[in-house]
């Protein structure tokens, strides 16, 4: 047992010096251009691979992966990962085939996984491979991404990719173009996760770019969308939308749905916990709450009005001087309460003859 016990230990020491040598005598070739060793390559790929399957969320929590959300991914793909994956039917450039580990071309790093798979490597990123994290913390934007993906999965071609990627033809401030290739020239994406900026004043919007920016409000979509400018092209860009005159466009809405939203916008009913939304909101204007009035959102998208609730609800919206309000007034909204919410203020007119 004793020479068992000391061989162990010899192995050990020998372990421990071996480790010591490659750590610090620099035995280690840590250049990119003598890439690994095979065994090396198989054992990081597979670890990589069993490590997502053990921690990518179940089935259940991915959310439908529509062509909406997938248009939205798509535009932030094509700024944020483009430049190491390579579009749809685009070869890699020269650089960017020299790294190592090498990111595949996305028809091959989105092979073989499931959404789930994909959506947790969005979200935590890569160790050591140049993939990084999701820089939010919050847990749905990826989704948007995903989506995008399991399209290139079944297939995409460069055309459908330019086409969803296209940026418009814009006269404007620098920059137009990139920022109405979502919110459209005139505020309107017709998107129903992307928020209608017609109907938003400049100083909200100034409120809301500076919040992404300094990383006050969660989004890993619009924190590297207001990276891009500089303040002062920030500024001019709110200047524009904030200038745009909001279209008296009303979101179609359950009628029933949106009738109990408005008994709970206007505290109609009798549960405590859900505060009168109208007070800062309106639909009419209310210049004397103590509060303050609210960002208008009559006639903003249903289903992005619903994410912004869930989002307060949850803790995970931020960057405004009624922060804490908002988060206390949503943090006892039901699931069917939101929905109820943002069918109402989704069917509203957003103008100033809209009918409270």
């Amino acid at each position: 047992m004793r020479t068992v016990l000391l061989t162990i230990v010899a192995l050990m020491a020998l372990a421990v010096l071996s480790g010591a040598a490659v750590v610090f005598g620099g035995l280690y070739n840590v250049s990119a251009r003598a890439g690994h060793w095979p065994i090396t390559e198989w054992v990081l790929h597979t670890a990589y691979r069993q490590s997502v399957k053990l921690r990518a969320p179940p089935e259940h929590e991915v959310p439908e992966l529509t062509d909406a959300l997938a248009a939205l991914g798509a535009r932030h793909f094509d700024r944020a990962c483009r430049q190491c994956h390579a579009a749809p039917g685009e070869e890699r450039t020269a650089t960017i085939e020299r790294m190592m580990p090498r990111p595949p071309p996305i028809e091959v790093a989105v092979r073989d996984w499931d959404p789930r798979h994909l959506g947790w490597i969005l979200r935590e990123g890569v160790k050591m491979s140049g993939m990084p994290g999701w820089p939010s913390s919050r847990q749905d934007e990826m989704w948007s991404v995903v989506a995008f993906l399991v399209r290139v999965q079944g297939g995409m071609d460069a055309q459908t990719y330019a086409a969803l990627t296209e940026t418009p033809e814009a006269r404007g401030p620098e920059g137009l173009g990139y920022c109405a290739g979502c919110h459209g020239l005139d505020g309107r994406s017709g998107n129903p996760h992307i928020p209608r900026l017609d109907l938003l004043d400049a100083a909200y919007l100034t409120e809301s770019i500076t919040a992404y920016d300094r990383g006050l409000r969660e989004s890993g979509i619009m924190s590297h969308a207001a990276s891009e400018f500089m303040p002062e092209q920030l500024d001019r860009l709110v200047a524009y939308f904030g200038s745009l005159p909001a279209a008296a466009e009303p979101q179609p809405a359950d009628p029933t749905l949106a009738a109990r939203g408005r008994d709970l916008a206007h505290a109609a009913t009798a549960d405590p916990e859900v505060p009168a939304c109208a007070a800062c909101h309106g639909p009419e204007a209310n210049p004397a709450s103590p509060m303050g009035p609210g960002p208008a959102i009559a006639g903003q998208y249903e289903t992005y009005l619903g994410t912004q609730l869930r989002l307060w609800r949850e803790g995970a919206r931020g960057g405004g001087p009624q922060a804490q309000l908002m988060r206390a007034a949503a943090r006892d909204l039901s699931d069917e309460d939101i929905a109820a919410l943002a069918a109402y203020y989704a069917s509203l007119l957003p103008s100033a003859d809209r009918d409270g």
